[in-house]
């Protein structure tokens, strides 16, 4: 009697085990597989092979033990496996909210690179005679776009410039690889001197923002000759190997409880999560998996619940706005960024006017904006009191007298009122 019971007992414990093993089983056999192929129907059904398979060989075992036949264990196992379907269907498989189509802005044209790339950009002709060097905004991120023509760039078409802001491969209304692992930064240097190329300008000034500051220096870095002159504004790492991640500085610590629950909630999304997996063990399997117009949205929502946090305290909303972010891209090139060679011995050598502008406020670490000052020879770095990671959102006037004088080669305004 004590013998039976006690196989009985045993019998249970495997069939319960059975339970929690069979999701573990399919996730590890849906990420295998997903590992050395981008179909999703063939790691969906590895996934829900791997789940059978433990059901049915826990179930055998454990109804043998009761003394039932195979058959129990055969509904036990495919009874297990629908359920792992339907919850995988109720999650990992539930498309994300996307964002509706909005209508291109007057305004907005494109350009067919040599590159391959379909760029959107818009473009503020100079008034009267222009100069030769075209300005060229670069926006940050990677994979956050601006919308519209940036802060001081209508004053600096008044001034002669041609003006143009783009947004970078992979983000915005520009092209999106149908390869994510095609956005890299020397394919975001290519297009940019391609653009150079289609303005027909032998040189041209760019004006970077956080990430956009560090892709001008990798430009500066291969194309030194094309650049007349080059501003930093809030820059990032100068070279992504040496401040991995968020070590060059973050800004969620900033954000209030309410914001940081939202951010928290946003980050556990089954889908997003499995996109994350997947990122690091086959890129065009995340891909496949979650599409662009998905992650873009969320990586929207994520940019409106901290859009706040890199301002300084008590400073006004910024206003939203809805060009698309780019969530591949962003990740793609992060990686990309650290694994590049180092620029730093090119840039030293690149005698190109900088100006480089930092926040206050700015959280992006000191040290990280003092080495661009410290690398580029011909380079002077200034801070504006008042002001966040986007100067130009902060103290707008100020930003705008800073980039005519250095543009047009006069003294500099005082920073600290």
């Amino acid at each position: 009697m004590a013998h039976t019971l006690s196989r009985r007992i045993f019998g249970g414990a495997l069939l319960l085990l059975a339970l929690p093993l069979a999701p573990v089983a399919a996730a590890a056999g849906f990420l295998v597989t997903a590992s050395v192929t981008t179909s999703v129907p063939v790691f969906a059904l590895a996934g829900l092979a791997s789940s059978a398979l433990v059901g049915w060989l826990l179930g055998r075992a454990g109804f043998a033990l009761f003394g039932a036949g195979r058959r129990a264990a055969v509904l036990f196992a495919g009874g297990l496996t629908v359920a792992v379907a339907v919850l995988a269907a109720a999650t990992l498989f539930r498309p994300m909210p996307t964002s509706a189509a909005v209508p291109v802005p007057p305004g907005v044209g494109f350009w067919k690179l040599p590159t391959g790339s379909r760029i959107a950009y818009v473009h503020v002709p100079a008034v009267g005679m222009a100069r030769p060097t075209p300005v060229i905004f670069l926006h940050g991120g990677p994979g956050t776009p601006a919308e519209g023509i940036p802060a001081g760039g209508r004053e600096l078409a008044a001034d002669g410039f041609e003006v143009y802001s783009y947004d970078q491969l992979g983000a915005g209304r520009s092209t999106r690889l149908r390869d994510i692992t095609g956005y890299t930064v020397a394919r975001q240097v290519a297009d940019l001197d391609a653009i150079r190329r289609t303005l027909g300008a032998d040189r041209i000034v760019i004006v970077g923002q956080s990430w956009g500051g560090s892709l001008a220096a990798q430009y500066l870095a291969a194309h030194s000759r094309h650049v007349a002159k080059a501003v930093f504004t809030s820059p990032g790492a100068l070279w992504g190997h040496k401040y991995p991640g968020s070590t060059a500085g973050e800004p969620w610590s900033r954000l209030t409880p309410a914001q940081q629950a939202r951010l928290e909630k946003l980050n556990s999304t089954p889908r997003m999560l499995a996109a994350s997996l997947l990122l690091d063990v086959n890129p065009g399997a995340a891909h496949a998996l979650v599409g662009d117009r998905e992650v873009d949205h969320w990586m929207h929502e994520v940019a409106l619940t901290g859009k706040d946090s890199a301002s300084c305290q008590g400073a006004p909303p910024a206003a939203a706005h809805h060009n698309p972010q780019g969530f591949y891209s962003n990740q793609i090139l992060r990686e990309d960024f650290e694994r590049i060679p180092d620029p730093r011995p090119n840039l030293r050598a690149a005698h190109v006017p900088s100006l480089v502008l930092r926040g206050e406020c700015d959280f992006i670490k000191p040290a990280v904006t003092d080495e661009y000052r410290r690398t580029l020879p011909d380079s002077q770095l200034v801070t504006v009191k008042g002001a966040g990671h986007a100067i130009s959102r902060g103290r707008p006037r100020l930003y705008t007298a800073l980039l005519r004088a250095f543009l047009l080669g006069r003294p500099l305004p005082a920073t600290t009122a």
